[in-house]
């Protein structure tokens, strides 16, 4: 779905934790440069080509991909992009997430009582999507490298601007984007929509969410006139309003 010129919000099919269901990176463009935002699931990584191409877009364009944070289904496919793209794409990400992306610590959330759960969940899902989400646990060990940190307030000098926005509270380093030409905030996990609604990310998946309400505050600076959710899409429907009912 085109958002403004040169923003797509891409939407691809996954297999997540509660059911077949959509994720919503976004490719953003001009003639020098094509940079993905975040990279889903493993095994996507030819799903993303083919979405790029249909956005009008030559995969061998993309130069970057930032990570707003390092999640499985953000992560998932950043080596396969790497491996299937003539040109070595950068990876960037705030220096929160480094560790947790190139392997050398655990994710956040991945606790032992929540692996526990997650294997508990599991028991209960169809055999289809249990067998789904088993090859996605098992294709998780990637070698990565961040080429690039990322920090809060710095603009990239790509597509007409993007700011970076430090949001921690998910994960530590979450970050959102702001694409100063078209008004347009890529809010990563720290907002969802839901029925049609624009909300904050659900308590039980965030490290810190009393942190993760503060973080939107931060929001409220910006003039937006698009949210690109991750899991929901895109929301115009007076976002600065509601973005600051949600902070105060």
């Amino acid at each position: 779905m085109q958002v403004a010129p040169g923003v797509e919000m891409l939407e691809l099919s996954a297999m997540l934790m509660n059911g077949p269901g959509t994720l919503c990176p976004t490719l953003i463009w001009n003639r020098e440069n094509a940079v993905l935002v975040d990279a889903g699931l493993p095994g996507m990584a030819q799903q993303f080509l083919e979405a790029i191409r249909q956005a009008g877009v030559s995969p061998e364009r993309l130069t970057t991909i930032v990570v707003t944070h390092h999640d499985l289904d953000h992560i998932g496919s950043l080596g396969g992009l790497q491996r299937l793209t003539s040109n070595r794409v950068k990876i960037m990400a705030h220096a929160g997430e480094v560790p947790y992306i190139q392997g050398e610590l655990r994710p956040i959330k991945m606790t032992p009582d929540m692996m526990a759960q997650m294997e508990e969940r599991m028991k209960s899902l169809p055999e289809e999507q249990r067998q789904a989400l088993k090859a996605v646990r098992e294709s998780m060990n990637q070698k990565l490298t961040v080429d690039r940190t990322l920090a809060d307030s710095e603009v990239l000098p790509f597509c007409g601007g993007i700011q970076i926005i430090h949001t921690p509270g998910h994960t530590p380093g979450h970050i959102c984007l702001y694409l100063q030409a078209s008004k347009t905030l890529i809010a990563g996990d720290s907002l969802f929509v839901e029925a049609g609604k624009l909300a904050p990310a659900p308590a039980f998946i965030n490290a810190d969410t009393p942190l993760a309400l503060r973080s939107l505050e931060k929001l409220t600076q910006f003039d937006i006139a698009n949210v690109i959710a991750y899991h929901g899409g895109l929301f115009r429907d007076s976002p600065n309003t509601r973005i600051k009912k949600m902070s105060s």
